[in-house]
């Protein structure tokens, strides 16, 4: 991987600018790129342009820029975060329409929980989850339940940083380690006020085709005293089914994992037998050329 005279890869310099964009700055000038990624402004720019050229950013009519629709598309094709999306919708779905606050789903990065998917109504509680978005670990009751079955360096990992204090309710380092003992133990996490007093998050794991973790889902609601059992035991359910789906989707019958995309397509794609017949031969069949379609003309 080719390297910069300050020894930091190419690759990692043009991640920092693409970090640059979040969901509360969405459009950014070169300046403020350049500032946010901590680049100099000339060699943002060079980037940028690469970056520009590749559909990975978009110029708008302002001189802003903004992430591109291509990522998007790079995104859509992994088996991982966004085929766990669509399997999970269903479901998230019901518990929203029971629950008519926010219904959310993680997964595990990093230090952080990033939120893959997210509904609410117009009149609920405070919540600082966004779709695409991030939250430290330990503030979030989907975070305590992804970091109770991480890997024990991990939550090293997780006290050594520390994380933000939002309310005097936010757990502390000291806590972390019990709290994700009783994690583990219950099969549910339950944060009262961590992130806004007003807020309570509960949530539960969601297993993957073998057993082990593979997100969480979750709900914040008011945080008013009332029994948190009712959401426990519907989001229970709803992991459940998105487990079954998992399983359905990666796993062929009767046993171990498989790669077919075939099998993960019909999981994913709701449409006609018909339909999904066809998609499936276009695999076999080149994409015609514009030098084969000049052969077929003459």
């Amino acid at each position: 991987m080719a390297r910069g005279s300050d020894g930091e890869s190419v690759l990692h310099k043009h991640l920092r600018v693409l970090q640059a964009f979040d969901a509360l700055r969405p459009f950014l000038t070169l300046t403020e790129i350049a500032d946010a990624s901590g680049l100099a402004l000339s060699t943002a720019h060079r980037l940028v342009a690469e970056l520009e050229r590749e559909g990975l950013l978009e110029r708008l009519p302002d001189r802003t820029y903004r992430l591109g629709v291509r990522l998007w598309e790079f995104a859509s094709r992994t088996p991982g975060a966004l085929g766990l999306r669509e399997l999970a919708r269903p479901w998230l779905g019901a518990v929203h329409s029971r629950v008519r606050q926010h219904t959310q789903l993680g997964v595990l990065s990093g230090r952080d929980v990033l939120f893959i998917e997210r509904m609410s109504t117009r009149d609920a509680v405070l919540n600082l989850t966004l779709i695409g978005g991030r939250t430290p670990l330990p503030v979030s009751s989907s975070g305590l339940v992804l970091l109770a079955h991480a890997a024990p360096a991990l939550v090293d990992e997780v006290i050594a940083a520390g994380w933000p204090a939002y309310t005097p309710e936010t757990i502390r380092r000291d806590a972390l380690r019990d709290r994700l003992r009783h994690v583990r133990a219950d099969g549910f996490a339950v944060t009262n006020g961590q992130i806004h007093a007003e807020s309570r998050g509960i949530a539960v794991p969601v297993l993957g085709p073998h057993g082990a973790v593979y997100a969480a889902i979750g709900v914040v609601v008011a945080n008013d005293g009332t029994s948190p059992q009712p959401a426990i035991e519907l989001l229970t359910v709803a992991a459940a089914g998105i487990t079954r789906a998992l399983e359905e989707a990666y796993l062929p019958d009767g046993g171990g994992a498989t790669h077919d995309g075939a099998r993960g397509l019909r999981a994913l794609v709701t449409s006609s037998q018909r339909s999904l017949d066809y998609f499936e031969s276009l695999e076999a069949t080149p994409w015609p050329t514009t030098a084969t379609q000049g052969e077929r003309t003459r």
